[in-house]
């Protein structure tokens, strides 16, 4: 099980997320870079801005207090949208713009993202 589970930091405390969660919250912290990278940062050293780090951060919560757990649909096609408007706009935006490039620079999250979009 240990095999399974990743550990992930953020902000000051260790969430352990399963596998596909741990897959979920990887595909929009790479994702929000892609985002973050062409619109928002200005220093090549900054991965994320504080506003692109605050929706990955909610992502993260949020996909640890997820009802479905390991279940879980694809957050569009899902009946509770545990997003705040806000939130939920900004990663529409998000997903809008690096969505097409997950292709090129992570294929292998792209096309898992789009199977588990599909078969939900």
């Amino acid at each position: 099980m240990q095999n399974e589970s990743k550990k992930l930091k953020a902000s000051n405390r260790t969430i352990t997320l399963s596998k596909n969660l741990a897959i979920e919250l990887k595909t929009i912290s790479v994702m929000a870079a892609i985002y973050c990278n062409a619109h928002h940062i200005d220093n090549a050293n900054a991965i994320l801005c504080t506003d692109c780090l605050a929706l990955v951060d909610h992502a993260e919560q949020k996909l640890d207090r997820c009802v479905y757990g390991e279940s879980k649909p694809a957050c569009k096609k899902c009946p509770i949208h545990c997003y705040k408007p806000e939130r939920r706009e900004q990663a529409r935006l998000i997903m809008r713009y690096a969505g097409p490039k997950m292709l090129f620079k992570h294929p292998v999250l792209a096309i898992k993202h789009l199977i588990k979009e599909t078969k939900s």
